[in-house]
C-alpha cells in the first residue's frame, strides 16, 4: 500500500526560484490554517532566518504593513524583505526567533524549581510593554496578543510577532529613530523599568542592516517600504488596510505553539468575517485573551482590546495557568464573570450598546472569586497591575506606557538584566498533555454544553439567558 504524503505540506515555496536563489530552506518549523513557517539559511552570509509563507492575502498585506510601520521598534519582530506576485502566496523573510513566552511558562511549570522569579517576570513584562507601547504609539492594534505570539531570541530578547490580524486604526505617526534611544544599550545591572537602557540588540548589526534591504531585480521581491507605494498586489483600494479579513496567521517563527506535541494546551485564533464596508470585526484574537467587548460582538473598539490581552498574559506569567480558559465564547464570558463579577452598567455604562449585550445574559454572580483566588501567593501590587488591565470599561484600562511607570516595575526587586533570564529550548519540557487537549476555539454550536439556558422572544429577535 502506497504511503500517503504528510498533510498540510506546502511545496510552492520550494519551487519559487527567486526565493531559493537567496535562501536555503532547511525545515518547516510551524504550520497553521493560513501560513507555513520555514527555517532557512541566507546564502549570502549563512544567517538563519524564518520564511513565513502566508496563504491569505489580507493577512499578508496586514502583517507587512504593520511590520514596516514598526521597523524601528526593538521589541517587534524584524521584517527583512518579502516576496509577492499576483499568482503566488506572499513570503515574509523574518528574523528567526526559536522560542516564545508560552515555552517559558511551560518550562517554569515543569522544570524550574520555584517557577519564574519576580525579577524575571518584571523583565518579561517590561519587554512586552515596550513592544505594545510601540504598536499603540503608531496606532497599530495587534488583536491577537498571546504568549505564543511573543517570540524570544536565544539570548532573551522578546519581540511581538504575528501581525496577521493587526490593523492600523489611524494614519500612523511614524516615530523618529531617536524615540527609541532608550533601548540602545544592554543593561549591565538590575534597573528600574522606566526609564532605562535597552535590553535589546541594536538592529543595525552586521548580519541584518537596519536600513531597508536592497530591492532585488528578480520579479516578485520587494523591500518593506514598497508596500505603501502600491507594489504589493491589492484589491484596487488605496485604503485596503482598512478592509478586515481577520485571517489569522497561526504559525510564526516559533515551533512551540503549533508543533510541540508536549504542550499542555495551545492557543488557536479564529478567522473573522469581512464586513462589506470594511469595518472592524469582533471575530479576532484568541478566545482566552479576547476582551469582553469583542465577545459581545463589538465592531467599535480600539487599542484597548490589546490591553485586556496583556492582563490575561500577565496573569498567566504570575500563576503559570491561563486566567480564563473558556471552551466557547459563552463559556469564556462565564469564566470571566465568575472571577470579576457580571458586566453591568455600573461597571461600564456603555456596555448596553454592545450588539449582543441584550441577547445573551447570565445569572448574577453573587460572590465572584476575584483575581486574588486566581493569583495565590502574589503580592497586592502584582494583583493590582493585572486588575488595571482587566477593566470592563476599555477607557479605564492602563496603557502600556502608564504601566512602564508603575510602582511595581520600578521597585525592588528590579527587573533582572536580559543576560540573567532563563530561556527554554524550542519545545520547553515534555508534558503528559497534548495541544489537542484544547482545540475547540471555533464558534459556539451546542448551547447545551454550557448549562441550563432560557430562550425568550424580544422585539429585536430573541434573548438567551444562562444560569
Amino acid at each position: 500500500m502506497e504511503e500517503e504524503e504528510p498533510p498540510s505540506k506546502s511545496w510552492s515555496i520550494h519551487t519559487r526560484r527567486e526565493i531559493t536563489a537567496k535562501y536555503e530552506i532547511l525545515e518547516r518549523v510551524g504550520s497553521g490554517a493560513y501560513s507555513d513557517v520555514y527555517k532557512a539559511r541566507r546564502r549570502s552570509d549563512s544567517a538563519t532566518v524564518a520564511l513565513k509563507e502566508v496563504h491569505d492575502y489580507q493577512s499578508a498585506f496586514r502583517e507587512i504593513d504593520a511590520l514596516q510601520t514598526l521597523q524601528n521598534c526593538p521589541n517587534v519582530v524584524l521584517l527583512h524583505e518579502y516576496f509577492c506576485s499576483d499568482d503566488e502566496d506572499a513570503v515574509l523573510v523574518l528574523e528567526y526567533l526559536p522560542t516564545d513566552l508560552a515555552a517559558v511558562v511551560t518550562s517554569a511549570k515543569k522544570d524550574w524549581e520555584g517557577g519564574i522569579t519576580v525579577g524575571e517576570i518584571k523583565r518579561w513584562m517590561v519587554q512586552i510593554l515596550r513592544g505594545v507601547d510601540a504598536c499603540h504609539r503608531n496606532s497599530v492594534v495587534h488583536r491577537d496578543l498571546k504568549p505564543s505570539n511573543l517570540l524570544i531570541s536565544a539570548d532573551g530578547i522578546l519581540k511581538i510577532a504575528d501581525f496577521g490580524q493587526a490593523r492600523i486604526l489611524l494614519a500612523p505617526g511614524f516615530l523618529d529613530e531617536g524615540t527609541y534611544d532608550q533601548f540602545a544599550e544592554q543593561p549591565s545591572s538590575n534597573q528600574a523599568a522606566f526609564p532605562q537602557s535597552s535590553e535589546t540588540a541594536d538592529r543595525s548589526d552586521s548580519q541584518f542592516p537596519r536600513e531597508h534591504v536592497e530591492k532585488s531585480s528578480e520579479k516578485g521581491t520587494a523591500e518593506p517600504e514598497d508596500l505603501r507605494m502600491g507594489e504589493f498586489p491589492n484589491d484596487g483600494d488605496e485604503e485596503s488596510v482598512t478592509h478586515d479579513g481577520a485571517a489569522s496567521c497561526l504559525a510564526t517563527c516559533t515551533t512551540s505553539d503549533l508543533e510541540d506535541p508536549f504542550h499542555s494546551y495551545s492557543y488557536e485564533a479564529e478567522k473573522g468575517q469581512v464586513d462589506e464596508n470594511g469595518s472592524l470585526t469582533s471575530c479576532v484574537g484568541t478566545r482566552w485573551f479576547r476582551a469582553p467587548e469583542l465577545l459581545y460582538g463589538s465592531t467599535n473598539y480600539g487599542l484597548e482590546v490589546d490591553l485586556w490581552s496583556l492582563g490575561c498574559i500577565f496573569g498567566e506569567l504570575l500563576s503559570l495557568e491561563p486566567l480564563f480558559p473558556g471552551a466557547s465564547d459563552i463559556d469564556q464570558l462565564g469564566k470571566i464573570f465568575s472571577i470579576l463579577g457580571n458586566l453591568t452598567e455600573e461597571a461600564w455604562p456603555d456596555c448596553v450598546h454592545l450588539p449582543d449585550y441584550n441577547i445573551i445574559s447570565f445569572g448574577e454572580v453573587e460572590k465572584p472569586s476575584g483575581l486574588e483566588a486566581c493569583l495565590p501567593n502574589r503580592s497586592p501590587d502584582e494583583i493590582l497591575l493585572v486588575r488595571k488591565l482587566l477593566s470592563y470599561d476599555p477607557a479605564s484600562r492602563a496603557t502600556a506606557m502608564e504601566l512602564l511607570h508603575d510602582k511595581y516595575l520600578n521597585e525592588e526587586p528590579l527587573p533582572v538584566p536580559i543576560s540573567d533570564l532563563r530561556v527554554p529550548s524550542k519545545h520547553g519540557s515534555a508534558d503528559e498533555g497534548s495541544w489537542n487537549d484544547y482545540e475547540g476555539l471555533g464558534s459556539d454550536s451546542d448551547f447545551e454544553d454550557f448549562g441550563p439556558s432560557l430562550v425568550t422572544g424580544t422585539k429585536n429577535g430573541f434573548s438567551i439567558r444562562f444560569s
